[in-house]
């Protein structure tokens, strides 16, 4: 069983995850996400939607979303939340799910991309991703990228929640640069558990060139999804990507 398979992981941290303040974030980055993508009207695909916060955001501007993940305790999460919206929920891997020609736009974000075994992997979700989009639509992917995590000065860092809890993040790279294991580690008074996972980092580059090879076109690449400038300042990594 892959570590995104573990339901217990999600569970466990889906307080930590999407707590008051990330949940209270969707609506500001859905704009930038509309800004970014110049896309006004039609149907979205949300990838590994988690518990459809963005989602619900785009259907209360009209938007038709079809939110797509394959944790049943996230999609719980996200039907509590869309009850009455019309979001279109689907429970499904990232590496089977194509519906040819059907969206205007297309979604990835919160760090939801790299997490298989194979760039390869990665190359085939992109390419599903693209053959969804109609003519002319437009993909928008927002990672942790190379570039930021060489940057860190300390491999490990912690967090204390409210009501005490406290997190701890560290992670190891692998030679080459090309992948990294995180590993979270979360104290709860005297309980404490911990688990891993690994996922494929890019740099830039990196992820316009895959991003080209799936077929998609006109790529550029911002250190937000404000559009702000990938350089030594962005502590984000998004593309922006067209299918023509």
């Amino acid at each position: 069983m892959q570590w995104f398979e573990n339901e217990a992981f999600w569970q466990t941290f889906y307080p930590y995850m999407f707590g008051e303040r990330k949940m209270a974030a969707a609506p500001v980055e859905v704009e930038r996400v509309l800004a970014l993508s110049g896309v006004e009207r039609g149907r979205v695909l949300d990838l590994c939607c988690g518990p459809a916060r963005h989602s619900l955001i785009l259907a209360q501007k009209g938007f038709e979303v079809t939110g797509v993940d394959r944790s049943p305790f996230l999609l719980s999460k996200a039907r509590e939340a869309t009850a009455g919206a019309g979001v279109e929920l689907v429970e499904a891997d990232m590496r089977d799910f194509v519906r040819p020609a059907a969206f205007d736009l297309a979604l990835s974000l919160f760090t939801s991309f790299g997490y298989l075994d194979t760039r390869e992997e990665d190359l085939a979700v992109l390419r599903n991703v693209r053959a969804s989009l109609k003519k002319g639509g437009v993909f928008v992917i927002d990672v942790t990228s190379k570039e930021y995590v060489a940057s860190q000065r300390q491999a490990t860092h912690w967090e204390q929640w409210p009501g005490g809890d406290i997190q701890v993040s560290h992670y190891d790279v692998f030679p080459g640069w090309g992948r990294i294991r995180v590993q979270w580690l979360l104290i709860e008074g005297e309980r404490a558990r911990r688990f891993e996972f690994e996922h494929n980092v890019y740099s830039g580059h990196e992820l316009a060139a895959l991003l080209e090879r799936a077929g998609f076109a006109d790529v550029q690449i911002f250190g937000g999804l404000d559009g702000s400038p990938y350089d030594a300042a962005a502590t984000r990594l998004v593309a922006r990507a067209k299918a023509l």
